[in-house]
Protein backbone atom coordinates (compact mmCIF):
# COMPACT_ATOMS: atom_id res chain seq x y z
CA UNK A 1 0.00 0.00 0.00
CA UNK A 2 1.27 3.32 -0.83
CA UNK A 3 0.94 5.36 1.89
CA UNK A 4 2.83 2.38 4.25
CA UNK A 5 5.63 2.76 1.80
CA UNK A 6 5.73 7.04 2.69
CA UNK A 7 5.65 6.03 6.12
CA UNK A 8 8.30 3.45 6.14
CA UNK A 9 10.42 5.82 3.84
CA UNK A 10 9.50 8.40 6.65
CA UNK A 11 10.78 6.24 9.20
CA UNK A 12 14.36 6.28 7.83
CA UNK A 13 14.68 9.97 8.22
CA UNK A 14 13.64 10.73 11.69
CA UNK A 15 14.07 9.55 15.02
CA UNK A 16 13.31 6.10 16.80
CA UNK A 17 11.33 7.58 19.45
CA UNK A 18 9.18 9.87 17.26
CA UNK A 19 8.31 7.27 15.00
CA UNK A 20 7.34 4.52 17.68
CA UNK A 21 5.59 7.28 19.44
CA UNK A 22 3.82 9.39 17.03
CA UNK A 23 4.15 7.96 13.21
CA UNK A 24 3.64 4.29 14.10
CA UNK A 25 0.32 5.13 15.27
CA UNK A 26 -1.18 6.16 11.69
CA UNK A 27 -3.24 3.94 9.28
CA UNK A 28 -3.54 4.93 6.18
CA UNK A 29 -7.03 5.00 4.76
CA UNK A 30 -6.98 3.87 1.41
CA UNK A 31 -10.59 4.29 1.04
CA UNK A 32 -10.63 8.30 2.00
CA UNK A 33 -7.57 8.88 0.00
CA UNK A 34 -7.09 9.87 -4.16
CA UNK A 35 -4.96 10.22 -6.21
CA UNK A 36 -4.02 13.71 -4.82
CA UNK A 37 -5.10 13.51 -1.83
CA UNK A 38 -4.23 11.24 1.01
CA UNK A 39 -5.48 10.63 4.48
CA UNK A 40 -4.21 9.08 7.51
CA UNK A 41 -5.98 8.04 10.64
CA UNK A 42 -4.60 8.84 14.34
CA UNK A 43 -5.94 7.62 17.35
CA UNK A 44 -6.33 10.54 18.87
CA UNK A 45 -6.79 14.28 18.47
CA UNK A 46 -3.10 15.18 20.11
CA UNK A 47 -1.04 12.62 17.81
CA UNK A 48 -2.84 13.92 14.76
CA UNK A 49 -2.40 17.51 15.76
CA UNK A 50 1.47 17.10 16.12
CA UNK A 51 1.65 15.14 12.66
CA UNK A 52 0.39 17.63 11.18
CA UNK A 53 2.79 20.38 12.29
CA UNK A 54 5.93 18.59 12.35
CA UNK A 55 5.43 15.89 9.49
CA UNK A 56 3.00 17.15 7.49
CA UNK A 57 4.73 18.60 4.78
CA UNK A 58 7.91 15.91 4.53
CA UNK A 59 4.68 14.06 3.97
CA UNK A 60 3.65 15.44 1.08
CA UNK A 61 7.10 15.88 -0.88
CA UNK A 62 7.52 11.78 -0.05
CA UNK A 63 4.06 11.55 -2.03
CA UNK A 64 5.47 13.74 -4.69
CA UNK A 65 8.89 12.00 -5.37
CA UNK A 66 7.44 9.00 -5.50
CA UNK A 67 3.79 9.41 -7.47
CA UNK A 68 5.12 12.80 -9.24
CA UNK A 69 1.51 13.98 -8.39
CA UNK A 70 1.22 17.08 -5.80
CA UNK A 71 -0.79 15.64 -3.38
CA UNK A 72 -2.18 16.78 -0.34
CA UNK A 73 -1.91 14.86 3.08
CA UNK A 74 -4.96 15.24 5.93
CA UNK A 75 -4.36 13.68 8.87
CA UNK A 76 -7.60 13.18 11.31
CA UNK A 77 -8.23 11.52 14.03
CA UNK A 78 -11.15 9.19 13.71
CA UNK A 79 -13.53 6.70 15.87
CA UNK A 80 -12.50 3.73 13.20
CA UNK A 81 -9.06 4.24 14.11
CA UNK A 82 -9.50 4.74 17.90
CA UNK A 83 -11.31 1.47 17.79
CA UNK A 84 -8.33 -0.31 16.19
CA UNK A 85 -6.16 1.16 18.75
CA UNK A 86 -8.28 -0.12 21.22
CA UNK A 87 -8.82 -3.58 20.12
CA UNK A 88 -4.88 -3.86 19.45
CA UNK A 89 -4.05 -2.40 23.47
CA UNK A 90 -6.69 -5.50 24.27
CA UNK A 91 -4.61 -8.27 22.60
CA UNK A 92 -0.98 -7.04 22.59
CA UNK A 93 1.39 -5.53 25.62
CA UNK A 94 2.14 -1.94 25.33
CA UNK A 95 4.92 -0.56 23.88
CA UNK A 96 8.51 -0.25 25.76
CA UNK A 97 9.03 3.26 24.08
CA UNK A 98 7.72 5.22 27.33
CA UNK A 99 11.65 4.33 28.71
CA UNK A 100 13.06 5.88 26.01
CA UNK A 101 14.78 9.31 25.15
CA UNK A 102 15.17 11.64 22.93
CA UNK A 103 19.34 11.89 22.69
CA UNK A 104 19.17 15.10 20.60
CA UNK A 105 17.47 17.00 23.23
CA UNK A 106 20.14 18.16 25.67
CA UNK A 107 20.98 21.20 27.89
CA UNK A 108 23.47 22.00 25.70
CA UNK A 109 21.60 22.70 22.33
CA UNK A 110 18.66 24.38 24.35
CA UNK A 111 18.62 28.38 23.35
CA UNK A 112 17.98 29.92 26.67
CA UNK A 113 16.77 33.32 26.54
CA UNK A 114 14.59 35.73 29.36
CA UNK A 115 11.45 33.44 28.44
CA UNK A 116 12.41 30.09 29.40
CA UNK A 117 15.85 31.23 31.88
CA UNK A 118 14.46 30.22 34.95
CA UNK A 119 12.93 26.78 33.43
CA UNK A 120 16.17 25.77 32.40
CA UNK A 121 18.10 26.65 35.58
CA UNK A 122 15.50 24.84 37.26
CA UNK A 123 15.62 21.52 34.92
CA UNK A 124 19.29 21.57 35.00
CA UNK A 125 19.19 21.77 39.17
CA UNK A 126 16.86 19.31 39.12
CA UNK A 127 19.12 17.16 36.40
CA UNK A 128 22.27 17.40 38.41
CA UNK A 129 20.63 16.86 41.84
CA UNK A 130 17.77 14.71 41.55
CA UNK A 131 15.19 14.33 43.99
CA UNK A 132 17.06 16.58 46.33
CA UNK A 133 16.86 20.69 45.15
CA UNK A 134 13.14 20.75 43.78
CA UNK A 135 10.98 17.68 44.02
CA UNK A 136 8.77 17.58 42.18
CA UNK A 137 9.52 19.90 39.45
CA UNK A 138 6.41 21.54 37.50
CA UNK A 139 7.20 23.13 34.35
CA UNK A 140 4.01 24.36 32.08
CA UNK A 141 3.86 26.65 29.34
CA UNK A 142 2.31 26.40 25.89
CA UNK A 143 3.03 24.56 23.25
CA UNK A 144 5.99 23.78 21.29
CA UNK A 145 7.88 26.21 23.65
CA UNK A 146 10.74 23.36 25.10
CA UNK A 147 8.81 21.31 27.36
CA UNK A 148 9.68 18.02 26.48
CA UNK A 149 12.90 19.27 25.48
CA UNK A 150 13.86 20.37 28.90
CA UNK A 151 11.92 16.34 29.92
CA UNK A 152 14.65 14.64 27.70
CA UNK A 153 17.45 17.14 28.78
CA UNK A 154 17.21 15.71 32.15
CA UNK A 155 16.69 12.23 31.11
CA UNK A 156 19.76 12.19 28.96
CA UNK A 157 21.99 13.79 31.78
CA UNK A 158 21.10 11.21 34.36
CA UNK A 159 21.35 8.40 31.95
CA UNK A 160 25.17 8.95 31.63
CA UNK A 161 25.08 8.90 35.17
CA UNK A 162 23.42 5.18 35.20
CA UNK A 163 20.39 5.93 36.91
CA UNK A 164 16.87 4.64 35.83
CA UNK A 165 15.01 7.19 34.32
CA UNK A 166 11.00 6.07 32.96
CA UNK A 167 10.04 9.11 30.25
CA UNK A 168 6.39 8.61 29.83
CA UNK A 169 3.45 11.02 28.21
CA UNK A 170 1.06 10.52 30.57
CA UNK A 171 -1.13 9.07 27.63
CA UNK A 172 1.51 6.29 27.42
CA UNK A 173 0.99 6.21 31.61
CA UNK A 174 -3.01 5.40 31.41
CA UNK A 175 -2.63 2.96 27.99
CA UNK A 176 -0.02 0.97 30.09
CA UNK A 177 -2.13 1.27 33.31
CA UNK A 178 -5.32 0.06 31.07
CA UNK A 179 -3.70 -2.60 29.43
CA UNK A 180 -2.11 -3.92 33.14
CA UNK A 181 -5.38 -3.56 34.68
CA UNK A 182 -7.39 -5.48 32.07
CA UNK A 183 -4.98 -8.25 32.02
CA UNK A 184 -4.12 -8.67 35.95
CA UNK A 185 -0.99 -7.44 35.85
CA UNK A 186 -0.90 -4.66 37.56
CA UNK A 187 2.06 -5.15 39.45
CA UNK A 188 4.34 -4.90 36.65
CA UNK A 189 2.57 -1.98 35.76
CA UNK A 190 4.15 -0.48 39.53
CA UNK A 191 7.30 -2.02 38.76
CA UNK A 192 8.06 -0.32 35.69
CA UNK A 193 6.84 3.05 36.99
CA UNK A 194 8.26 3.34 40.77
CA UNK A 195 11.65 1.15 40.37
CA UNK A 196 13.26 4.13 38.50
CA UNK A 197 15.52 7.15 39.74
CA UNK A 198 13.46 9.92 38.06
CA UNK A 199 10.31 9.90 36.21
CA UNK A 200 9.28 12.11 33.90
CA UNK A 201 5.97 12.20 32.64
CA UNK A 202 4.87 14.82 29.64
CA UNK A 203 1.48 16.30 29.49
CA UNK A 204 0.07 15.88 32.34
CA UNK A 205 -3.30 18.11 31.99
CA UNK A 206 -4.68 15.18 30.09
CA UNK A 207 -5.25 13.06 33.53
CA UNK A 208 -8.05 15.56 34.05
CA UNK A 209 -11.14 13.47 33.90
CA UNK A 210 -9.12 10.08 34.51
CA UNK A 211 -10.74 9.21 38.11
CA UNK A 212 -9.35 5.61 38.22
CA UNK A 213 -5.78 6.20 36.40
CA UNK A 214 -5.60 9.54 39.18
CA UNK A 215 -6.24 6.91 42.14
CA UNK A 216 -2.85 5.20 40.82
CA UNK A 217 -0.76 7.93 39.85
CA UNK A 218 -1.66 9.59 43.11
CA UNK A 219 -0.14 6.05 44.80
CA UNK A 220 2.80 6.18 42.57
CA UNK A 221 3.86 9.70 43.32
CA UNK A 222 3.78 9.23 47.01
CA UNK A 223 5.74 6.44 46.63
CA UNK A 224 8.32 7.76 44.23
CA UNK A 225 8.48 11.31 46.66
CA UNK A 226 8.88 9.49 49.77
CA UNK A 227 11.53 7.22 48.59
CA UNK A 228 13.35 10.66 47.40
CA UNK A 229 12.86 9.65 43.79
CA UNK A 230 12.96 12.87 41.39
CA UNK A 231 9.51 13.35 39.74
CA UNK A 232 9.48 16.60 37.16
CA UNK A 233 5.79 16.78 35.08
CA UNK A 234 4.85 18.97 32.10
CA UNK A 235 1.46 20.68 31.34
CA UNK A 236 0.17 23.42 29.35
CA UNK A 237 -0.97 25.27 32.51
CA UNK A 238 -0.34 25.06 36.40
CA UNK A 239 -1.84 22.47 39.04
CA UNK A 240 -4.27 24.96 39.89
CA UNK A 241 -5.82 25.74 36.83
CA UNK A 242 -6.24 22.01 35.30
CA UNK A 243 -10.01 21.13 35.44
CA UNK A 244 -11.15 17.87 36.27
CA UNK A 245 -7.35 17.08 38.45
CA UNK A 246 -7.98 16.19 42.26
CA UNK A 247 -6.99 18.60 44.50
CA UNK A 248 -5.00 16.43 46.15
CA UNK A 249 -2.91 15.91 43.21
CA UNK A 250 -2.82 19.65 42.72
CA UNK A 251 -1.64 19.76 46.20
CA UNK A 252 1.50 17.17 45.34
CA UNK A 253 2.26 19.12 42.14
CA UNK A 254 2.65 21.89 44.07
CA UNK A 255 5.12 20.48 46.82
CA UNK A 256 8.24 21.41 44.73
CA UNK A 257 9.04 24.02 42.02
CA UNK A 258 6.53 25.51 39.74
CA UNK A 259 8.39 26.80 36.68
CA UNK A 260 6.90 28.42 33.59
CA UNK A 261 8.19 28.60 30.13
CA UNK A 262 6.93 32.33 28.30
CA UNK A 263 7.05 32.74 24.09
CA UNK A 264 10.16 33.44 23.37
CA UNK A 265 11.07 37.30 22.64
CA UNK A 266 12.60 38.60 19.47
CA UNK A 267 16.65 38.18 20.33
CA UNK A 268 15.32 34.21 21.32
CA UNK A 269 13.58 33.25 18.44
CA UNK A 270 16.08 34.18 16.22
CA UNK A 271 19.01 32.33 18.55
CA UNK A 272 16.23 29.36 18.34
CA UNK A 273 16.10 29.63 14.47
CA UNK A 274 20.02 30.04 14.01
CA UNK A 275 20.36 26.93 16.39
CA UNK A 276 17.57 25.02 14.23
CA UNK A 277 19.62 25.76 11.12
CA UNK A 278 22.63 24.24 12.27
CA UNK A 279 21.50 21.29 13.71
CA UNK A 280 19.78 20.91 10.45
CA UNK A 281 22.83 21.88 8.17
CA UNK A 282 21.01 24.49 6.72
CA UNK A 283 21.89 27.88 5.72
CA UNK A 284 20.14 31.33 6.10
CA UNK A 285 21.58 34.51 5.86
CA UNK A 286 20.20 36.89 9.09
CA UNK A 287 17.47 39.36 7.00
CA UNK A 288 15.80 35.94 6.16
CA UNK A 289 16.30 34.48 9.82
CA UNK A 290 14.83 38.03 10.81
CA UNK A 291 12.32 37.87 8.38
CA UNK A 292 10.72 34.55 9.93
CA UNK A 293 11.56 35.51 13.65
CA UNK A 294 9.01 38.72 13.76
CA UNK A 295 6.34 37.04 11.28
CA UNK A 296 6.41 33.85 13.05
CA UNK A 297 3.99 32.42 16.46
CA UNK A 298 6.26 31.32 19.13
CA UNK A 299 6.07 27.44 18.41
CA UNK A 300 9.21 25.76 18.06
CA UNK A 301 7.97 23.09 16.25
CA UNK A 302 6.10 25.20 13.57
CA UNK A 303 9.60 27.25 13.25
CA UNK A 304 11.55 23.97 12.67
CA UNK A 305 8.94 22.65 9.89
CA UNK A 306 9.17 26.30 7.89
CA UNK A 307 12.97 25.71 7.73
CA UNK A 308 12.92 22.11 6.99
CA UNK A 309 10.13 23.70 4.50
CA UNK A 310 12.07 26.32 3.15
CA UNK A 311 15.13 23.66 2.62
CA UNK A 312 13.10 21.30 0.84
CA UNK A 313 11.76 24.01 -2.04
CA UNK A 314 15.25 25.10 -2.49
CA UNK A 315 16.79 21.36 -2.74
CA UNK A 316 13.44 19.99 -5.49
CA UNK A 317 14.39 23.53 -7.54
CA UNK A 318 17.94 23.78 -6.95
CA UNK A 319 18.06 27.43 -6.21
CA UNK A 320 19.14 29.87 -3.59
CA UNK A 321 16.89 30.48 -0.29
CA UNK A 322 15.33 34.02 -0.88
CA UNK A 323 13.69 36.45 0.59
CA UNK A 324 10.95 35.92 -1.51
CA UNK A 325 10.98 32.10 -1.39
CA UNK A 326 10.32 33.00 2.52
CA UNK A 327 7.62 34.97 2.05
CA UNK A 328 5.88 32.69 -0.49
CA UNK A 329 6.47 29.46 2.41
CA UNK A 330 5.04 31.62 5.28
CA UNK A 331 2.71 33.14 3.38
CA UNK A 332 1.66 29.36 2.25
CA UNK A 333 1.71 27.78 6.15
CA UNK A 334 -0.57 30.87 7.23
CA UNK A 335 -3.09 30.55 4.72
CA UNK A 336 -3.05 26.87 5.31
CA UNK A 337 -3.88 27.21 8.71
CA UNK A 338 -6.29 30.05 8.37
CA UNK A 339 -8.66 28.55 6.05
CA UNK A 340 -9.46 25.61 8.27
CA UNK A 341 -10.80 27.88 10.77
CA UNK A 342 -14.41 29.24 10.87
CA UNK A 343 -15.59 31.82 13.06
CA UNK A 344 -17.91 29.11 14.44
CA UNK A 345 -15.29 27.75 15.48
CA UNK A 346 -13.83 30.67 17.81
CA UNK A 347 -17.17 31.34 18.58
CA UNK A 348 -17.56 27.88 19.85
CA UNK A 349 -14.48 27.47 21.09
CA UNK A 350 -14.29 30.55 23.79
CA UNK A 351 -17.92 30.32 24.38
CA UNK A 352 -17.04 27.07 26.14
CA UNK A 353 -14.00 28.21 27.66
CA UNK A 354 -15.88 31.38 28.84
CA UNK A 355 -18.88 29.79 29.99
CA UNK A 356 -21.12 31.76 27.97
CA UNK A 357 -23.42 30.95 25.30
CA UNK A 358 -22.39 31.45 21.99
CA UNK A 359 -26.18 33.26 21.51
CA UNK A 360 -24.57 36.05 23.74
CA UNK A 361 -21.29 36.61 22.21
CA UNK A 362 -23.08 37.75 18.74
CA UNK A 363 -26.21 39.66 21.22
CA UNK A 364 -26.09 43.31 21.79
CA UNK A 365 -25.48 42.44 25.47
CA UNK A 366 -23.28 45.19 27.31
CA UNK A 367 -22.61 42.62 30.21
CA UNK A 368 -19.09 43.24 30.88
CA UNK A 369 -17.95 39.36 31.03
CA UNK A 370 -20.22 38.91 27.34
CA UNK A 371 -18.39 42.24 26.03
CA UNK A 372 -15.01 40.65 27.05
CA UNK A 373 -15.38 37.53 25.58
CA UNK A 374 -16.82 39.16 22.47
CA UNK A 375 -13.23 40.83 22.10
CA UNK A 376 -11.59 38.40 22.33
CA UNK A 377 -13.43 36.44 19.51
CA UNK A 378 -12.89 39.29 17.33
CA UNK A 379 -9.42 39.52 17.79
CA UNK A 380 -8.76 35.75 17.39
CA UNK A 381 -11.01 36.09 14.28
CA UNK A 382 -8.86 38.67 13.07
CA UNK A 383 -5.55 36.89 13.81
CA UNK A 384 -6.59 33.80 12.84
CA UNK A 385 -8.83 33.48 9.97
CA UNK A 386 -8.39 36.06 5.97
CA UNK A 387 -11.57 37.77 7.49
CA UNK A 388 -11.18 41.35 6.98
CA UNK A 389 -12.79 44.05 9.68
CA UNK A 390 -16.07 44.69 7.35
CA UNK A 391 -16.46 41.11 7.19
CA UNK A 392 -16.32 40.71 10.80
CA UNK A 393 -18.43 43.50 11.67
CA UNK A 394 -21.26 41.94 9.49
CA UNK A 395 -20.55 38.90 10.88
CA UNK A 396 -21.72 40.26 14.48
CA UNK A 397 -23.72 42.57 13.96
CA UNK A 398 -21.71 45.74 14.39
CA UNK A 399 -22.17 49.46 12.41
CA UNK A 400 -19.10 49.12 10.87
CA UNK A 401 -15.64 48.39 11.19
CA UNK A 402 -14.86 50.86 13.57
CA UNK A 403 -16.66 48.46 16.19
CA UNK A 404 -14.12 45.59 15.45
CA UNK A 405 -11.37 48.26 15.31
CA UNK A 406 -12.26 49.20 18.64
CA UNK A 407 -12.28 45.48 20.08
CA UNK A 408 -9.16 44.62 18.00
CA UNK A 409 -7.23 47.56 20.29
CA UNK A 410 -8.62 46.30 23.28
CA UNK A 411 -7.81 43.12 23.91
CA UNK A 412 -4.17 44.54 22.15
CA UNK A 413 -3.50 46.67 24.90
CA UNK A 414 -4.81 43.89 27.91
CA UNK A 415 -1.81 41.31 26.04
CA UNK A 416 0.60 43.97 26.73
CA UNK A 417 -0.36 44.93 30.35
CA UNK A 418 -1.41 41.22 31.65
CA UNK A 419 0.77 38.06 30.63
CA UNK A 420 -1.84 36.01 32.08
CA UNK A 421 -4.53 37.53 30.01
CA UNK A 422 -1.61 36.68 26.53
CA UNK A 423 -1.02 32.90 28.10
CA UNK A 424 -4.84 33.04 28.07
CA UNK A 425 -5.50 33.91 24.26
CA UNK A 426 -2.29 31.76 23.36
CA UNK A 427 -4.47 28.75 25.11
CA UNK A 428 -7.69 29.85 23.19
CA UNK A 429 -5.93 30.05 19.93
CA UNK A 430 -4.30 26.61 20.38
CA UNK A 431 -7.45 25.24 21.33
CA UNK A 432 -9.11 26.45 18.09
CA UNK A 433 -6.76 25.07 15.60
CA UNK A 434 -7.06 21.73 17.43
CA UNK A 435 -10.81 21.76 17.13
CA UNK A 436 -10.63 23.05 13.40
CA UNK A 437 -8.81 20.15 13.00
CA UNK A 438 -10.74 17.40 14.18
CA UNK A 439 -13.44 18.20 12.05
CA UNK A 440 -11.74 17.90 8.67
Amino acid sequence: MLGDKILAMLKDEISQIEYERYIKNLSFDEEASKVDQAVFNAPNLFIANWVKTKYKEKLQQLFELETGIETEVIIRSSKKSVQKIQKQMASQPPSNTSTKINPTYTFENFVVGSSNQFAYSAAESVAKKPGVTYNPLFIYGGVGLGKTHLLHAIGNYNIKQNRVVIYATIEQFMNDFTYHLRNKTIEKFREKYRDCDILLIDDIQFLSGKERTQEEFFHTFNELHNEHKQIVLTSDKPPKKIAGLEERLKSRFEWGLIADIQPPELETKIAIIKKKCELNGINLDDEIVNYLAANMDSNIREIEGVILKLNAYSTLVNQQITMDLAKNVLGEQKREQQKNISLKDIVDVVSSELNIKPSEIKSRSRNRQIVNARRIVIYLARTLTPNSMPQLAQFFGMKDHTSVSHAMKKVKEMIEQDENFKLKIEELAHKIKSHASSEE
